[in-house]
């Protein structure tokens, strides 16, 4: 079971702390600070997997290496208590290979920190847990200035807002996930806390080396205190009602073993008692099913709750499929068409099908493409034969970044799926029938949020459109419920990719979209 964490911090000089001495510590090498004339050697730190300076373009090259990097970076800074540099830290899946993990890695760092013209110091470890698992993460020092050909220039204040951040924590789940289903892993991870994804369990924290170091030389620590305090009640919490267990272990994929309810357990209790005693009622509990074994011979499980909510959304989709509302019109065609020749650029005829389809009457629709194929296109030309009858169009997606491209490239307000069952929940801004409800990415939602989704546009007797490739993008939270709407209800599909204009590029996308890499 992949875990989610990614947590930044500054490290200043006000708490006594040198950038060249952090650096040494991350990297496992010896760096000398020349502003204090003080070496630092931690040449003998196991655990230690990968470290490399990544550069901007415009960054000198004397910045490769570490020992003068940081050294530059102490000595800009002049006052006592300066800021330094920002660190990075962040779980990598322990279920991937060590050079697929580096890879992950990597590529994050590279998108997102250094394309913005930060120097990354990258540095990937690998320690044991108290659980005698390896803890594969991250350690990502960021350099707090503009970066130009003669070195360091202006503090880049904007790479210090709250928004930026709660962006990376939402970037490295879709990246983390992405890469996850290439590699065929039935898991995914979710950046958002254990409240706001429904899991009515105490988060614990994250127990630090300094913590670890003083518990194995038998003094106190309170941090390790009330991470076990914590882990005890989640343990009273789970043998009041197992459920929740199960419920928690079919949250980000569809099945499980054995090994991962020992695990999931072993994270949740305190001593040995505790864990017994939950082991034994979860695999006793009458909401386990079991599946039979996996490929590898593992026996795998999943929960009746995930069943049962399979069927409630299929049924509700059914229902929504068989209304009849929201057809097109003589005056939404002609808007339609406007539409289309204001954009002043030919469309496929996959894409006149796939707006025809979307306007046709029903309260369900889908629309399977590659990136690429023009599928935002296609929903700008549909929202403005919707809105030219009247209807309001409501866009969402799973992630801000998706609904936010959603929006930039059809023209429909669009907002989290997460945002929208907020303001149900305290009775605001329900679908009526005079809402349609444009899902992009819908491959990434997960089978509850599906069904919840579906369920409420049926109560209030919206149109829902469901937009993405079940092939790509796959669900965070478990199931894959787009594809079985798919298989079940059909979907228009756009194949022709029309973002690249030359033939390579466009066989490269469609052979990158079907995993053909």
């Amino acid at each position: 079971m992949a875990i989610y964490h990614f947590s930044a911090k500054i490290i200043s000089r006000s708490t006594g702390r040198s950038a060249v001495a952090a650096a040494a510590y991350r990297s496992a090498s010896r760096l000398f600070d020349e502003r204090t004339e003080q070496p630092f050697d931690y040449s003998r730190k196991s655990g230690v997997l990968h470290s490399e300076i990544l550069l901007s373009d415009d960054a000198p090259e004397r910045w490769s290496d570490r020992q003068a990097l940081w050294n530059e970076v102490e000595w800009g800074e002049k006052r006592k208590d300066a800021q330094l540099a920002r660190e990075i830290e962040f779980a990598l899946p322990r279920e991937m290979k060590p050079d697929d993990a580096i890879e992950l890695a990597r590529a994050f760092v590279e998108r997102e920190f250094v394309r913005r013209g930060m120097v990354a110091d990258l540095n990937i470890h690998c320690d044991i847990g108290e659980d005698s698992l390896p803890k594969p993460h991250a350690h990502v020092m960021l350099a707090l200035r503009e970066v130009g050909a003669a070195g360091f220039g202006a503090k880049a204040r904007d790479w210090n807002s709250a928004a930026l951040l709660e962006h990376w924590r939402e970037a490295w789940a879709e990246h983390v996930n992405a890469r996850l289903a290439e590699l065929d892993h039935d898991i995914r991870i979710d950046h958002r806390s254990l409240k706001d994804q429904g899991i009515h369990l105490e988060p614990q924290f994250k127990i630090g080396a300094a913590a670890a170091r003083s518990e194995a030389r038998g003094r106190a620590s309170e941090r390790a205190d009330q991470h076990r305090d914590i882990a005890r009640r989640n343990g009273e919490r789970l043998l009041r009602n197992p459920a929740v267990a199960l419920e928690a272990l079919t949250h980000t994929q569809e099945t499980f073993t054995r090994h991962d309810v020992a695990r999931f357990v072993f994270r949740h209790t305190d001593g040995r008692e505790q864990f017994d005693r939950l082991h034994a009622r979860i695999l006793a509990s009458p909401e386990l099913v079991p599946l039979g074994a996996d490929e590898r011979g593992r026996e795998r499980f999943t929960s009746r709750d995930l069943i049962r909510a399979q069927e409630a959304m299929l049924r509700a989709s059914d229902r929504l499929e068989s209304r009849s509302h929201h057809a097109i019109t003589e005056r939404s065609g002609r808007a339609a068409r406007a539409e289309m020749a204001a954009l002043g650029r030919p469309h496929g005829d996959e894409q006149v099908l796939a707006v025809a389809h979307v306007l046709s009457a029903g309260c369900l629709a889908a629309v399977v493409g590659y990136a690429g194929t023009g599928k935002s296109t296609a929903l700008g030309v549909a929202r403005a034969a919707w809105e030219s009858e009247g209807y309001r169009v409501v866009g969402a997606a799973l992630s801000g970044i998706a609904a936010e491209n959603l929006e930039k490239g059809s023209g429909i307000p669009s907002r989290t799926l997460a945002s929208l069952e907020y303001a149900w929940e305290r009775d605001l801004d329900h679908l009526t029938r005079d809402d349609v409800l444009v899902i992009d990415e819908a491959g990434m939602v997960g089978t509850r949020q599906m069904r919840r989704i579906l369920e409420a546009a049926e109560c209030g007797g919206a149109k829902v459109v469901m937009v993405g490739d079940p092939e790509q993008l796959q669900a965070i939270e478990a199931g894959a419920p787009f594809r079985r709407l798919v298989e079940r209800h059909g979907a228009m599909e756009i194949t022709e990719v029309r973002r690249q204009r030359d033939d390579w590029q466009r066989a490269a996308t469609r052979e990158l979209a079907t995993g053909r890499t």
